[in-house]
């Protein structure tokens, strides 16, 4: 994957997770999608090398699996979105 290939899978990961924010959705999903959103954040708009923002992206994966459902369809469908980016970067 190239390094603008990444950028725009990373940035894509943030915007499924920004949009969740202002959706109503289960607070207990809403703590881990806050972490998950910021750390996404970071990846995206930081001057991060491939490797640091692979690891973002790990860490958002892990924070992901702590949100079970949120209890809203769309919030449901960003949050597989950005798993499956997740998925993508991670894989190559």
């Amino acid at each position: 994957m190239t390094d603008d290939a990444l950028d725009e899978r990373v940035r894509d990961l943030h915007d499924h997770l920004e949009a969740t924010a202002s959706l109503p959705i289960d607070p207990r999903a809403n703590r881990w999608l806050g972490e998950a959103e910021a750390v996404a954040r970071d990846a995206a708009t930081g001057d991060l090398d491939a490797a640091t923002t692979r690891k973002r992206v790990r860490q958002v994966t892990r924070l992901l699996a702590e949100a079970e459902g949120t209890g809203h369809e769309a919030a449901d469908a960003h949050v597989e979105a950005a798993r499956g980016l997740c998925e993508e970067i991670l894989a190559e």
